[in-house]
């Protein structure tokens, strides 16, 4: 079995952990930096999900999207619309055959899909 994890490109740490860790519910499995005050590198998670947060210029471009999916879309939704509202850029929606789904967007502009199966 493969296990991909995508990486974001964040620009400004504190405000990312903030949208992540107490606004999305993810936890910091943990942190790197080479010295202290260098761009940092962080693996957070939620359930079975992984993503990686990286500073570090060279590892990707800000603006990536990312597909999440959920057992049931409409319950995150309900959730992020407490913590979230003013980063949700599409409520859950069934634009995409077999998909109900809904964009929120990270403070660097990041796109994250959170989307369950419709069951046919």
């Amino acid at each position: 079995m493969q296990t991909v994890i995508p990486a974001f490109r964040i620009t400004d740490y504190s405000k990312s952990k903030a949208f992540y860790v107490e606004g999305m519910g993810f936890k910091i499995d943990w942190e790197h930096r080479f010295e202290p005050h260098f761009p940092v590198f962080v693996q957070i998670s939620k359930d079975d999900m992984i993503i990686y947060l990286t500073e570090h210029t060279g590892d990707c471009q800000v603006g990536g999207l990312i597909h999440l999916f959920v057992p049931d879309v409409d319950e995150w939704y309900a959730a992020l619309q407490v913590k979230l509202s003013t980063n949700i850029a599409e409520p859950p929606n069934e634009d995409l055959e077999g998909l109900r789904m809904m964009t929120i967007v990270d403070p660097d502009g990041n796109q994250i899909r959170i989307c369950s199966r419709i069951a046919s």
